[in-house]
Order: structure tokens, then C-alpha cells, then sequence
């Protein structure tokens, strides 16, 4: 996962990678015979409820369609807590009422199928009590499904709520696990869910090629506007993007010949953030327990990244609340108020430590979301870190620290400028090239765009 924790040459190959990469197209459904109809699951149908929210996710749409998508088959899940339809009831349960399909195997992402695993934190195959079906972990020994994890399986159906930020390892999960099957004749199935930033906002560095890794796997803006459901049609049609150093290296072969199918949300438009929706949100992970910290992570967690700042207000407010070691809420306001930038405001607010003690702060706030670009609070944050410390802390960096700062924020001239100009970079001139990036990006990626 992520942490919490300008090269005009570049701008070329970004194009050039953009211009082969956005194809139209979705891979045909099995050509497989059907296996034999599964007896029909015990789990029972929940009640129905009133005021259902607005926007029907891809699990809500799968079984309004009679399971047609997997009828006949043995599935696996990729799935977390998150993985609900839109009355709650987990993907799991549901897929296991679908009465000519069989529920064989759950995956699980990084942070676990509960999601209460810590970021990074490797852990181990299970069973799932609940249901007494193997848990296999893509976050432990392997990143990658194995060849023995997929045996048997007609296709493998994902259900993951990202944030929207290119650093959140959920879309590098699936991509992962698309390049397993694709090369094991295993049919995907994603079920779309919303970006919660909404569709209409690409921002912040795209991605060096050289950089990829299984925290930034797809050479997208770190905000890319789009869904699991439009990132995975993307990866369908592009080149080489089937590759994660150490982790998959598919062949275009493979890639072509694999069979995806999206199970796009009814409801949702691009113009439609998290709140918009009527969902309810359901932690991603333990430092993204709201909306509000999904949005934080796009703002300020590039911010966090080796520079001296941390996020939260004592226990409170990750991703949204800032702090500096031996500055004041009012010199932190006073200071990252003079860079005026647009969209947001710092306010003084107040938070618990661990102790329970009453802790100042400062809350970043998005006051105008036109305006708001998502990431430049943390470029400014950087900036101002190497200002507050006697030494330049990048230029202090080991060549692996270095390499992780690198691989979230995606861009190695970035880093350069900060190691070898600290304070006195100019952050106004990486933001315009990004800002430039970002639109052609988005103007490409409309090709695989599923919602209006």
C-alpha cells in the first residue's frame, strides 16, 4: 500500500505510451461450456430494504441480472471489507446465494479480508470462518495468484473499493491477479464500484516507466479519475502493461487472448462523489476509515513521504489533519497559507492522543472542489519540510529510501529537484507540466470511460 504515510523529455513518452496504451475494447465473456449448475447456496436472501441508496455498485447489478455473468461456473473472489453491495451484506454472501454458480476461494488484498492488517504487513493463507472456504493471501508470499490458487476456477470475480490514488495497492491487485488468469485461462470478472474522488479529476505526476511497482502499477496521474472497472479496461488493450518488476511479467500474447468482463454500477455519473452516492462508506483500510481520509490521502499523503510532516491530529483525522515537529498550528497555517493554494483552507482543530489528551492541530479542508487540484498540497509540503530542517532531508536519502519516495510519487525529476535544491524548488513549474500531463492522460482514458 501506500504509505501515509519536470521533464518537458518526459512529456514525449508519456504521450507516446498514452496514444499506443488507449485502445477501445473488453475482452468476450468464456467460451468455456458452462460447468454443471451448483445446488442452490443456503446463504438467504436479507430483507428488502426502503431508500435504497441511488447508485446500484456491480455486485447490485450482478444479481439483478440473475448471476448471468457467472452462471455455470466456479468462481474465486478478490475481495475486503469494503467488497459489499449497497445494503452492506458482504460480495461473498451474495455471490453465495447465485444459484448455477459455485463459491470455491476467497482472495485477499493487502490488509486482509477484514482490512485491520497494518500497511505492508505480509500475512499468511486462511480459512474463512464464516463460510469454511480457503482464503489465499496475494499479500504474503506472492503478489501474484498461483497456478495451484487457481485450479479449478472457471473465473475469478474482483470486488475492491479503491480511493482513486495511483499508490493504493488495490488496482495493483487487480492487475496482478488479471495477469494470473489470463495466463491460466481463467476468466475476470470486476465489479465496478465508484472512484470516491468522482471522474472528472486527474491530477498530481504521471508515472515514470521505470518506476512501476506493485505501489504504482499503472502509468496513470497519481489521481487518475477512473474506476476499477475503466483501470482494468485500460490494462486489457495496453502493452506491456501487464509488467510489475518482480511480481508479473505477462506476455502481450496472453494478454490479448484474456477474457475480462466489467459489470459496470447503474447509477453513478462522473460528477458523483462519495457523499453523492447514498453509500455507506466501509474502512478500505485502517488509515482510511472515511470519505474525508480518502480524500486526505490524494492531498496530503505524497506530503507525509520523507520530508518531516506528519498526518493526523494526535489519533484523529488522518490524512486530513498536518502536523510539524516544533511548529505551532499558527505557524503552519500562517506559512502554507502564503503559497495560495487554491481550493482549500488550514484551520486550527483539535484531536485526542493515544492518552486521550487534547492535541492542536491543522485540518486541511477543501473549500472549493473546481478549484481544488488534489495533490499540490503535498509538493508544498515537501518544499516546506527541506525549508524547516537545517539539512536537506532528501539529499540525506539512502539509494533504497530514495527508491521508495520515487515509486509513490512517480516522478524521479521531482526527487532530483528536491535533492539537489531542497527548499529553493520551484514547485510552480512541475505543477504546470503535471497539470499538462494529466489533461492529455484524461483525454485518452475517455476511451474507456463507462460512465457519463
Amino acid at each position: 500500500m501506500p504509505r501515509r504515510s519536470p521533464a518537458l523529455l518526459l512529456f514525449g513518452a508519456f504521450l507516446l505510451a498514452a496514444a499506443l496504451a488507449l485502445a477501445p475494447g473488453c475482452a468476450s465473456k468464456s467460451d468455456k461450456k458452462p460447468a454443471k449448475p451448483a445446488a442452490a447456496a443456503s446463504t438467504p436472501r436479507p430483507p428488502l430494504q426502503e431508500n435504497l441508496p441511488p447508485v446500484m455498485l456491480g455486485i447490485d447489478v450482478l444479481e439483478a441480472s440473475g448471476f448471468k455473468e457467472i452462471a455455470g461456473k466456479k468462481i474465486g473472489l478478490l475481495t475486503h471489507a469494503a467488497g459489499v453491495n449497497r445494503r452492506g451484506e458482504p460480495s461473498w454472501s451474495v455471490l453465495r446465494r447465485a444459484p448455477q454458480s459455485k463459491l470455491v476461494a476467497l482472495f485477499a488484498p493487502e490488509h486482509g479480508l477484514d482490512g485491520t492488517i497494518s500497511a505492508s504487513v505480509n500475512f499468511a493463507d486462511s480459512i474463512h470462518q464464516p463460510t469454511g472456504l480457503p482464503v489465499y493471501s496475494v499479500h504474503g508470499k506472492t503478489r501474484k495468484p498461483t497456478k495451484a490458487m487457481l485450479k479449478g476456477l472457471d473465473a475469478v470475480v474482483i470486488d475492491l473499493q479503491d480511493i482513486g490514488s495511483r499508490s493504493y495497492t488495490f488496482a495493483s491487485a487487480m492487475l496482478a491477479m488479471m495477469a494470473a488468469c489470463f495466463e491460466n485461462d481463467v476468466e475476470v470478472i470486476v465489479l465496478d464500484r465508484p472512484n470516491p474522488l468522482g471522474g472528472l479529476k486527474a491530477d498530481g505526476p504521471p508515472l515514470d516507466a521505470e518506476l512501476k511497482s506493485y505501489v504504482g502499477a499503472f502509468r496513470t496521474p497519481y489521481v487518475h479519475g477512473l474506476t476499477l472497472g475503466e483501470l482494468a479496461r485500460l490494462a486489457k488493450e495496453l502493452p506491456r502493461m501487464m509488467y510489475i518488476p518482480n511480481v508479473i511479467d505477462t506476455p502481450d500474447k496472453a494478454r490479448e487472448r484474456g477474457r475480462l468482463t466489467v459489470v459496470p454500477m447503474r447509477g453513478w455519473t462522473r460528477a458523483m462523489r462519495w457523499p453523492d452516492t447514498g453509500l455507506h462508506w466501509i474502512p478500505t483500510s485502517p488509515m482510511v476509515p472515511s470519505y474525508e481520509a480518502a480524500v486526505g490521502y490524494a492531498m496530503i499523503g505524497l506530503g507525509t513521504q520523507d520530508s518531516g510532516w506528519t498526518s493526523g491530529i494526535g489519533r484523529d483525522y488522518p490524512f486530513r489533519g498536518i502536523h510539524f515537529p516544533k511548529k505551532t498550528p499558527d505557524e503552519i497555517i500562517r506559512t502554507m497559507e502564503a503559497y495560495k493554494i487554491p481550493g482549500v483552507r488550514f484551520l486550527k482543530m483539535n484531536g485526542l492522543s493515544r492518552e486521550n489528551k487534547v492535541v492542536p492541530g491543522v485540518y486541511v479542508e477543501v473549500v472549493d472542489w473546481e478549484k481544488w487540484r488534489p495533490t499540490e498540497v503535498s509538493f508544498y509540503m515537501q518544499k516546506q519540510g527541506a525549508l524547516w530542517q537545517k539539512l536537506n532531508p532528501y539529499a540525506a536519502l539512502t539509494t533504497s529510501e530514495a527508491r521508495t519516495f520515487n515509486i509513490h510519487v512517480g516522478c524521479a525529476a521531482w526527487f532530483e529537484a528536491l535533492r539537489k535544491q531542497g527548499g529553493r524548488v520551484d514547485v510552480s513549474l512541475f505543477l504546470k507540466n503535471w497539470q499538462e500531463r494529466a489533461a492529455v492522460f484524461q483525454q485518452q482514458a475517455k476511451k474507456y470511460w463507462l460512465y457519463p
